[in-house]
């Protein structure tokens, strides 16, 4: 393959996309095409789109326009979500070759050179997500040799009010556990000491197998991977933290306290209208048995804000949710109303000001609560092991155990590095020190 050949790929939403897209370059790579940013004027543009917001549909459109605009020449193709949802959509946009679904993603770098070398029609590839198998995509060395983010399933059946992720993703598939242990050690042959189990539902894995094998199977094998320091999860809902859960991660060394919980409200009878699996009370028990088992976990979550029927005082119970729990971080976002959803056609939608006010108010609580939280976090650790994943010549940054980031300076990168640093500072964001 000609080494001149110049491949970008553009990636929106989640930490599985992410993967993903790593997966299409290694094999772009592969062939012997230079990967470069996306900003570059480039022969082949993949743009790997994110359709959970309505704010995420424009943004793709967005980046598959700027691409277009770039190289009008360049072979372009569309993935992700948003493809998956609007395929005659995305393959309407001047410049668009290729639309390809969520689970055929595995032939995109072939096909992207062989549009390079032929006959360029406009097409579609929407393979069926609902009675799919997994669509294993191969990954090699990580791109990173700090931390590999590893798809474990893909796939999400939960009904919830609000989304259009279950008709992008289709059927839970989970892939086999020899395909999983094999790639986290490959993961650590290269150099990597961290990695992340994640997917669209990650609690899920292991569902659609007949053997019962589950998510916490793995993670006990995952454990005994020698060379391997950290293991992480992706995202997962507040009723999978049970007490065999909870028991299971407290017992595991390399499972590192620090859990993405998908929260999306602290009211109950918002929690009921959105379809939620669980209610505060639940989520308060749960939480509580963690830190009783894990006490330096620290906790970070999502919330929807101006969910249709969230009136002034759902949210206030909101607000003295996440200020009781101490959460280290919110991912906050609006309510985005979403067609083929529950919650499109529900009465009392949230006027677009008042979502935005209460963003701005859970914003600044979630600030002043992780501020304290970085304090105290100080008080009780005098020193802890950060690893270290970049370097800007004068600082390095990475983070610690509780996923809390650290900041040093050094005069080397330490990339890759687990270095026991000295707690000095704190800001409203991270933890300064010294190695």
């Amino acid at each position: 393959m000609n080494e001149e050949i110049k491949a970008s790929i553009l990636t929106l939403g989640c930490r599985v996309n992410q993967y993903e897209s790593d997966a299409i370059m290694q094999e772009l790579a592969r062939y012997g095409v230079k990967i470069c940013q996306s900003d570059e004027i480039c022969d082949i543009y993949i743009i790997n789109t994110c359709t959970v917001t309505a704010e995420s549909d424009r943004k793709s459109r967005q980046f598959i326009r700027r691409c277009a605009s770039k190289n009008p020449d360049a072979v372009i193709i569309v993935t992700g979500c948003y493809s998956q949802i609007n395929p005659s959509e995305a393959l309407a946009i001047d410049g668009v070759d290729f639309v390809c679904g969520n689970n055929g993603k595995s032939i995109i770098a072939k096909k992207a050179l062989d549009l390079l070398d032929g006959k360029r029609e406009k097409a579609l590839f929407m393979p069926d997500i609902y009675n799919a198998s997994f669509d294993k995509m191969q990954v090699g060395a990580p791109l990173t040799r700090t931390r590999a983010f590893i798809k474990i399933q893909d796939g999400c059946e939960s009904k919830c009010a609000y989304c259009i992720i279950p008709k992008a993703r289709g059927n839970i598939r989970s892939d086999s556990r020899e395909n999983i242990l094999s790639e986290v050690r490959g993961a650590v042959s290269e150099g990597c000491v961290e990695v992340v189990l994640t997917g669209i539902e990650t609690a899920s894995y292991g569902r659609d197998f007949k053997n019962g094998y589950s998510l916490l199977d793995l993670l006990c094998e995952v454990n005994e991977i020698e060379g391997l320091k950290r293991i992480r999860l992706g995202s997962i809902d507040p009723v999978e933290v049970t007490k065999k859960f909870v028991d299971t991660v407290s017992s595991l060394d390399k499972v590192m306290p620090h859990f993405h919980l998908s929260m999306q409200s602290g009211c109950t009878k918002t929690l009921n209208s959105m379809r939620r699996k669980y209610n505060i009370d639940m989520a308060r028990a749960n939480i509580e048995y963690l830190r009783s088992k894990i006490p330096n976990v620290m906790l970070s979550a999502d919330v929807i804000t101006g969910f249709p029927g969230e009136s002034d005082e759902d949210f206030e119970k909101t607000i003295e949710f996440f200020k009781e729990e101490k959460f280290m971080r919110l991912h906050i976002f609006p309510y985005s109303r979403r067609k083929d959803t529950v919650a499109y056609d529900m009465p009392n939608q949230v006027e677009e000001s008042v979502k935005k006010d209460r963003l701005k108010k859970l914003s600044l609580l979630a600030k002043d609560v992780r501020r304290e939280l970085l304090s105290e976090y100080i008080k009780a650790n005098e020193n802890v092991d950060v690893l270290f994943e970049a370097f800007d010549g004068e600082y390095v940054t990475g983070h610690s155990p509780s996923f809390i980031e650290i900041k040093a300076k050094y005069s080397e990168n330490l990339s890759g590095k687990i270095v026991n640093v000295k707690l000095i500072s704190s800001d409203d964001e991270r933890i300064y020190g010294e190695i």
